[in-house]
């Protein structure tokens, strides 16, 4: 819930970003992890900006935030790293406590006098007065702040890879049949279920009712050492249970009733491809919403990229793609985390040499990508930034 009262804003030095007057409830303030280096950054860089050689060559004078604009692009628009968020944060720290409640209609002036680039809401060197009427308005936040990232890159992508152990998805449910005996299944289509022994599909209050349905597992294989880090399992759609596993007394020949088995009944609620029989069931997760800090990993990180998605068809990765690396939570890559791409340099013959010896030539970054998503052995990053394609076991280094 957002209140708009009476409000005197001034320039509280060049620095001063005064964000109007919009308070946020705590109860609905989305309330996003900031780590203590980032905020002692963040409270250094307040004190008198950041150095112009900083500054991004284009850098505006003044820009007024837009619906669709994101964190990242804003970091961008005024830095050379956008990375760097923790600096882009401190040039705002009086007003925007929290980083990630920046709102559409918000216009920054940028001041560069003295050596140092600070951010303000008020045109610099002037103080401002505005007066508004009370009242109270009530929306969604989530919707109206500015995210990290355009979300559509990447929300398919939160529940579409599975990193699973080998016999997870083999042990789970799996369809067996289909109406009308269809061979391939799609929306709208119903389909037969049968789970394990041990652990039936129920429809029973507290047991799940959404699935996401998947197809085998693909190992994803470390490039440098061949070890098997996980296996990703490939997405293609959702189901709803309708009717759980049971048992049906049925006529025999003996004029008594046998107990015989009736699989599951769920409805294909969406299809990215053709389902079939065989395909595996895992139940659906909770939706969140996440705000992405896009930040430099305070360890040493020394990836490579394992596979691109989108099958094994897909040689080259181009900018808003997503690729698997060979690192995850158990070696401390977090969501977030940005990575230089750096493309393995080609080994070719030396056509002026009279031997024609074989030289490497040397590596080069490449583009920039961050983390979106964990497993315990690897992890997705989107392409932010590219010069060139990017290949299976391409490194991802610490940005410098």
């Amino acid at each position: 819930m957002t209140a708009f009262t009476s409000v005197r804003r001034t320039a509280l030095g060049a620095l001063t970003i005064i964000a109007g007057a919009l308070l946020v409830a705590p109860a609905q303030a989305q309330n996003f992890p900031i780590s203590g280096g980032q905020r002692a950054t963040a409270q250094q860089v307040s004190e008198r900006g950041i150095p112009l050689s900083e500054l991004a060559p284009n850098a505006p004078d003044s820009y007024t935030v837009k619906r669709g604009d994101t964190l990242w692009g804003i970091s961008g628009m005024y830095l050379l790293r956008p990375y760097r968020w923790p600096e882009l944060w401190g040039m705002n720290l009086q007003s925007i406590a929290n980083p990630h409640l920046i709102f559409p209609g918000q216009t920054l002036y940028l001041d560069k006098t003295g050596g140092y680039a600070r951010l303000t809401t008020s045109r610099p060197g002037m103080t401002e007065t505005v007066r508004v009427s009370p009242r109270t308005r009530t929306e969604s936040l989530s919707d109206n702040a500015l995210p990290t990232l355009k979300p559509h890159l990447i929300e398919p992508f939160l529940v579409e890879p599975l990193v699973v152990d080998a016999q997870v998805l083999q042990q789970a449910p799996r369809i067996v049949a289909t109406t009308e005996q269809r061979v391939l299944m799609a929306s709208g289509d119903r389909a037969y279920v049968r789970g394990d022994a041990a652990a039936p599909l129920r429809a029973e209050a507290g047991e799940p009712r959404h699935y996401r349905v998947f197809r085998d597992a693909v190992a994803l294989k470390d490039p440098v050492t061949g070890e098997v880090l996980g296996y990703e399992a490939q997405y293609l759609g959702k189901a709803e249970l309708v009717r759980g596993e049971s048992f049906e007394d049925t006529p025999n020949s003996k004029g008594g009733y046998t107990a015989e088995y009736v699989p599951a009944t769920v409805d294909l609620t969406a299809a990215k491809e053709e389902i079939r029989a065989g395909d595996r069931l895992l139940p659906a997760p909770a939706r969140v919403f996440t705000s992405y800090t896009p930040r430099a990993p305070q360890v040493d990180i020394d990836a490579r990229v394992v596979s691109i998605y989108g099958g094994s068809a897909v040689a080259y990765a181009a900018q808003n793609q997503v690729v698997a690396i060979n690192l995850g939570i158990q070696d401390g890559v977090e969501a977030g985390h940005v990575l230089n791409i750096v493309s393995n340099g080609e080994r070719i013959k030396d056509s002026t040499d009279g031997g024609k010896a074989m030289i490497k030539l040397p590596s080069e970054t490449n583009g920039t990508a961050m983390v979106f998503r964990t497993f315990d052995r690897v992890s997705y990053a989107l392409i932010l930034e590219i010069r060139n394609g990017v290949r299976v076991g391409d490194r991802m280094v610490n940005p410098q």
